[in-house]
């Protein structure tokens, strides 16, 4: 591999996309020493040892006098595991280069405990390829809220079912494998009532590693049934969102706004619950709803070669008055998959 700072950072960040440990962020981390990799490591989930931890080990004494390259700042707090920066000093690591700093105030504060051990720390360095796969978590404090996907399954035509609300499958296998990795990125799926009463779905992810923590669905009317897999299934929580005068038990009461759930409240309660995104998966009200409100950040939909000539579009709604004020992706990107392709950007503000 190239043995330049740029490569063991790039090796870094590879490894921070190995997992997905929502609600922490994704980090990659390496230990360096005479230009040779000796350890590596990633954070595999929320509880368990952090990258920078699982680099060091397996570097062991090794470590002493190395380089050390993480994508986000060693956490300097106590929290389910013990401080990283503070392993980081004990381990004798030499100098720390940093792609980012840690926007979690509860968490920050890494970089200042290494300068004051002595350490040689390097700050910013690939900071922008890295966030790239730490985008949802540093979104989230970017933001003040979680950070918004909307994604759509969705023929030529720009439908995802037919007339009937016929819509397994729009996609391909390879497709919905990439639905599974967007669930288990955010770690909270959320739907409409009619998407839920129609589909039945279960909303977990079972392609990847990872789960899905939160389970949201918008039920204004609170007219779905217990029985419906998302409340009855137990594979995760469910949060039904009524407005306050339906809500029953711990359904979470909403205001209404201009004839729909204010969804800027929705995401501060989203919030309190320790929630850093949200994939927003339908249906087509639910989806324009949520463009509508100018809180969507990041779109991405998933093309299948077929046209249905009618049936119910991924955005419904009242739409826009004019191309002006058309909602517009920016820094596109576009892949082929085994059936159709795979398109995402950020939308414009």
């Amino acid at each position: 591999m190239d043995g330049s700072d740029a490569g063991f950072m790039r090796e870094a960040i590879e490894l921070s996309k190995q997992s997905y440990p929502t609600p922490n962020p994704r980090v990659g981390a390496v230990v360096v020493r005479n230009g040779q990799i000796i350890g590596r490591g990633f954070h595999e989930a929320a509880g368990l040892p952090h990258a920078e931890i699982v680099a060091l080990e397996q570097a062991g004494a090794s470590a002493k006098g190395a380089d050390l390259f993480v994508t986000l700042e060693p956490c300097a707090h106590h929290g389910r595991t013990p401080p990283c920066a503070q392993a980081v000093m004990e381990a004798g690591i030499r100098r720390v280069v940093l792609a980012d700093e840690d926007p979690n105030p509860a968490a920050a504060g890494g970089a200042d405990m290494l300068k004051a051990g002595g350490l040689v720390v390097e700050m910013g360095f690939m900071a922008e390829e890295a966030a790239t796969a730490n985008r949802v978590f540093l979104g989230r404090y970017k933001l003040g809220r979680p950070y918004v996907i909307a994604k759509a399954a969705i023929t030529l035509d720009g439908r995802i079912a037919t007339a009937s609300g016929q819509s397994k499958w729009i996609t391909g296998p390879e497709a919905r494998k990439r639905a599974h990795e967007l669930r288990a990125e955010l770690g909270c799926v959320l739907i409409g009532a009619r998407t839920a009463r129609e589909d039945n779905p279960s909303l977990t992810v079972r392609e990847v590693a990872g789960d899905v923590h939160l389970r949201v669905v918008l039920d204004p009317e609170r007219v779905l049934e217990d029985s419906l897999s998302i409340f009855a299934d137990g594979e995760a929580p469910t949060l039904r969102v009524t407005t306050a005068e339906r809500a029953q038990g711990a359904d979470l009461a909403c205001p209404v706004k201009d004839g729909e759930f204010d969804l800027e409240r929705l995401l501060s309660g989203l919030t309190e619950l320790g929630v850093i995104g949200v994939l927003v998966e339908g249906g087509g009200a639910t989806l324009e709803s949520f463009f509508r409100q100018g809180l969507v950040d990041e779109t991405e939909l998933h093309l299948a070669p077929k046209m249905l000539g009618s049936g119910i579009s991924w955005l419904e709604g009242k739409g826009v008055e004019s191309l002006d004020s058309a909602w517009r992706l920016r820094s596109i990107h576009a892949e082929a998959l085994d059936d159709g392709l795979r398109i995402w950007g950020e939308v414009e503000r």
